[in-house]
């Protein structure tokens, strides 16, 4: 059973954190590039700093209060924060409307997951920007989370995931966000930097486990990594070409116009429907695995090392 949306921290912040985006940026500084930065820096700044304080504060209350009473909002916390299950239910979606033979929902399916434009593709191009973001959300959306609560707790956790949220809302190089995102899109490529490597590693390791190529997953994984204008979003994508054996990425086109991106990994065989499948075992693999680095990081650290 999915989660209502009206208890999701995360679908709230996004909500709000979409209409402080619609409104002009910081009124009290002056329409310039650089005003236009401090703003987005001070909205980017004031959103983390509040998710983190909030359940710091709100857990600290609960466990003085009962033992059992903050583990269990802890762990609420840490459930709410991983995005495995939405991220496997969204792109499981486009899979059914393909295995249906109806291109045009699945079409709209990825739509929901992906920024780029859908309407256009034909059922390889589905196929293939499906894979891709179950993939860079695997890094974004799983592992990142996990590492940041493995350092710091619940709050870690939710620090990192504002920090993804408000990239992924003003952390655009269009018009509009091109200078007041740069501090959010600034400091998500921060956050994400060791989690993305750390994705791109264990989903190599994922590969294994699941008994796909984990060999061709290490060797492409190796070569195509930084093949991005991210530091961080091409690693899990470059690991997950490799398991699958699929060449992943190339151009796409976002608002109308066709962005020239590398190609990652080696077209060995065509993709296929099934692949999104695939993509969607190696997910939790790799979950898993972050987990317990994630578990095995907090107890070095809760006790001293």
């Amino acid at each position: 059973m999915r989660r209502p949306a009206r208890l999701s921290p995360h679908r709230r912040l996004r909500r709000q954190t979409d209409r402080l985006g619609r409104k002009d940026p910081a009124p009290a500084v002056p329409p310039t590039k650089w005003g236009e930065r401090a703003a987005g820096a001070l909205l980017a700044l004031t959103v983390a700093a509040v998710c983190t304080a909030l359940p710091a504060l709100l857990l600290r209350a609960l466990y003085a209060r009962s033992f059992w009473t903050g583990l269990a909002a802890e762990s609420f916390f840490c459930y709410q924060l991983l995005a495995a299950r939405s991220l496997r239910d969204e792109s499981r979606k486009v899979a059914a409307a393909l295995e249906a033979g109806d291109l045009q929902s699945a079409r709209y399916w990825l739509s929901m997951i992906v920024g780029r434009d859908t309407e256009f593709l034909d059922e390889t191009g589905v196929v293939e920007a499906a894979v891709e973001t179950v993939a860079e959300n695997t890094a974004d959306g799983v592992v990142a989370p996990l590492f940041w609560t493995g350092l710091f707790g619940v709050p870690g956790g939710c620090f990192c995931k504002a920090v993804n949220t408000m990239d992924s809302m003003i952390g655009y190089k269009n018009e509009r966000y091109r200078r007041f995102g740069t501090a959010a899109a600034r400091l998500d490529d921060f956050v994400n930097f060791i989690p993305a490597r750390l994705a791109g590693l264990l989903m190599v390791a994922a590969a294994g486990l699941c008994r796909f190529d984990m060999a061709n997953a290490w060797r492409i994984f190796r070569r195509d990594r930084l093949r991005h204008a991210s530091p961080n979003s091409a690693h899990a994508e470059a690991a997950c070409a490799g398991a699958l054996r699929v060449q992943l990425a190339g151009p796409a086109s976002y608002g109308g116009q066709v962005e020239a991106k590398p190609f990652l990994g080696d077209p060995l065989r065509p993709v296929e429907t099934a692949d999104i499948a695939r993509a969607h075992k190696l997910l939790f693999a790799t979950a898993a695995l972050s987990f317990f680095f994630a578990l095995a990081l907090r107890l070095l650290i809760v006790r001293g090392f």
